[in-house]
């Protein structure tokens, strides 16, 4: 059995979070000081009755996907590479607030981190939207932190064999 590894200070790869514009694909903007991540996947459920059963009636709709994280703010992560001129159309001109701010659609890979044995781990790719920032700071924390929303469009595309040992978009067909 193989497992994630994905522990903070060894020398495996660790979780990567890449993101690109869907309009213009240059310019992977790679989401570094993630504290941790939370992938969601939550089936919705039509419920309903009959006079005929003694128990409620189920069946699984639409799902529902999301990644959620907290992200310790890096300037050129969180306002871009051209955070005082115009903005480009990449990921890296606007970075994350901007991504968020524009409504702009991205595709993203999430690598879950290499395996154990040091093999290449499963990584999930797709497209969605940059959401629900909030960033916070306080005495008693006195970096800047934001949680991150990335509400998926659609399904997730699993790679559960990244077998050349390229990792996240460039290596991906969206």
């Amino acid at each position: 059995m193989a497992y994630i590894y994905n522990a903070a200070g060894v020398a495996n790869a660790q979780v990567n979070l890449e993101i690109q514009t869907t309009a213009n694909t240059a310019g992977n903007l790679s989401v570094t000081g993630l504290q941790d991540v939370t992938v969601n996947n939550a089936n919705d459920v039509f419920t309903w009755e009959q006079l005929d059963t003694g128990s409620k009636l189920q069946v699984p709709t639409t799902a529902t996907n999301s990644i959620t994280t907290n992200l310790v703010l890096d300037q050129a992560i969180f306002f871009g590479a051209n955070a005082s001129a115009a903005k480009g159309d990449t990921a890296t001109d606007q970075g994350i607030f901007g991504l968020s701010k524009n409504k702009t659609k991205v595709n993203f890979a999430l690598y879950f981190g290499d395996e154990d044995d040091g093999t290449a781990g499963p990584e999930i790719t797709g497209q969605g939207y940059i959401t629900g920032l909030a960033p916070t700071v306080s005495a008693g924390a006195p970096v800047w932190v934001s949680p991150v929303t990335l509400t998926v469009d659609g399904d997730y595309t699993p790679q559960i064999d990244v077998a050349d040992g390229n990792i996240g978009i460039a290596d991906e067909s969206f």
